[in-house]
């Protein structure tokens, strides 16, 4: 789908903006000067302007895949964090400052003169949307935030790569897709293993009939990579330079504890979705595609005893998965919480009459195992390749985000859908929400796909979307 990509008239529209936001001019900071030994031949007009909303673990993979490409200059970073610890790791100190000292010393190591101050850092999102020299956002924050964000980016003008998933409820992503395509932007979900070769094989392999008729799906997930402080947690005073309230935004309020943020928002419902939109939205993406159903849904959604933290927890999220997805075509679809260190493990798993084929980190196994060296022929189904710069041997692990990136930055040129546009993210992140509903409301639910509404069950119908705190709103 071709889309407009005309650079005065967002810029013409800063004032506008601006006071949709209820910002003052001088929120917006000008472009500072780039030697041009910076982006090669690249003139500046020609480079896409990126900031890097959300400086956390993520973004600690993301800036540096967006920085290599000679076509993108990163002129802004924007967190509510100024710079702490407490993410993922022990040894990681992230927030804006840390990050926009990591845009500029790449810019700076890369002229070789030693210094570079043209990464600007924010604490509020809008005041990055009112720069008329950001052409796309990248968003990295919790996923309470990513529909409020990515709206008002397209309403901005900006085109978007929005991290996985997509969504935090089916209405919002519903939301999300309407914006991107009222106003004719570009964006693509941050589910990057549709970017590699294994992944795109595997899909092929099934969409082309290697194992016969699709029978069956399995989707296995890890336990939480983290630990609840438990029943009776205790508040805590919120750190210097952390806004709070501006963290929690749309969020419920509530009182701050240093594991409901940062790393850990993910085993909080209010924030996100547990290990099922964590790497479910990975593993579910894949399935979807190689089902063929990537832009369509189950039929039905059940519980299979999904266990949850007891009353009074901080976290609040599935503590062991288990749910199944029926869809029209009689395809089943199951998912669980798995050992990750069974010696047989997978993470998206096809089923079919005549074998099977699976997908983990480590590459692809099928059954009979003459199918993985099967060759895809001129006339049958080829699924996108995300960066076909990349010879198809390289199959390496680190390749995978930076060719996501590429074919996001290819999109926005080309003004033609990524690899994993706004619909297709927001399918896979319903199937995560759905089976997530079924889990906490312990039945089965009926879903129509075309409508994307619940069918007879007006309780689980009411929780596919959520109030969201004021100021806030779509």
């Amino acid at each position: 789908m071709k889309r407009t990509n005309d650079r005065s008239d967002r810029r013409g529209g800063r004032r506008k903006f601006l006071k949709t936001c209820g910002l003052a001019a001088a929120a917006w900071t000008a472009p500072a000067f780039v030697p041009s030994s910076v982006f090669g031949a690249r003139a500046p007009s020609e480079r896409i302007g990126v900031a890097v909303i959300g400086n956390g673990n993520q973004a600690t993979i993301d800036i540096p895949a967006f920085l290599q490409n000679d076509d993108v200059q990163v002129v802004a970073v924007c967190d509510v964090n100024t710079a702490s610890g407490g993410y993922k790791t022990p040894q990681q100190f992230l927030g804006r400052k840390p990050a926009q000292e990591q845009v500029n010393k790449y810019y700076a190591d890369k002229t070789g003169r030693g210094q570079y101050q043209g990464c600007a850092a924010y604490r509020d999102f809008r005041e990055v949307l009112a720069r008329s020299d950001v052409d796309a956002v990248v968003i990295v924050v919790p996923d309470h935030w990513h529909a409020v964000m990515a709206v008002a980016a397209a309403r901005a003008g900006k085109d978007i790569y929005c991290e996985k998933p997509l969504s935090l409820t089916v209405a919002e992503g519903q939301a999300m897709v309407q914006a991107v395509r009222r106003h004719g932007r570009i964006l693509q979900t941050g589910s990057h293993w549709r970017s590699h070769p294994w992944v795109r094989h595997a899909c092929e392999l099934v969409r082309n009939g290697r194992i016969g008729k699709l029978e069956r799906i399995l989707v296995t997930l890890p336990p939480n990579n983290a630990v609840s402080p438990g029943p009776g947690w205790q508040p805590m005073p919120v750190p210097p330079g952390f806004d709070y309230d501006m963290w929690l935004g749309p969020a419920p309020q509530a009182e701050y504890h240093r594991d409901r943020c940062f790393y850990r928002f993910r085993f909080i419902l209010d924030y996100s979705g547990g290990q099922v939109t964590n790497f479910g939205a990975h593993r579910h993406d894949i399935a979807q595609w190689g089902h063929g159903t990537e832009l369509t849904g189950p039929v039905e959604v059940e519980d299979l005893g999904g266990e949850f933290p007891p009353p009074g927890d901080l976290f609040t999220t599935a503590l062991k998965v288990a749910f199944r997805c029926r869809f029209a075509d009689g395809v089943e679809l199951v998912c669980r919480t798995e050992n990750p260190d069974s010696p047989t493990r997978f993470e998206t798993r096809f089923e079919g009459t005549e074998g099977w084929v699976q997908f983990a980190r480590n590459g692809v196994k099928t059954q009979p195992e003459s199918l993985a060296d099967s060759q895809i022929g001129p006339d049958e189904i080829h699924l996108p390749v995300s960066n076909p710069a990349r010879s198809g041997k390289e199959k390496r692990i680190n390749y995978l985000i930076p060719d996501h990136v590429r074919n996001f930055l290819d999109a926005v040129r080309s003004r033609q859908d990524p690899i994993e546009p706004v619909e297709v993210g927001h399918r896979t992140a319903t199937i995560c929400h759905l089976g997530n509903l079924a889990m906490l409301l312990k039945r089965k639910i009926r879903w129509d796909p075309d409508k994307e509404q619940v069918v007879g069950d007006d309780q689980a119908a009411a929780v596919l979307a959520r109030p969201l705190r004021p100021p806030w709103h779509l």
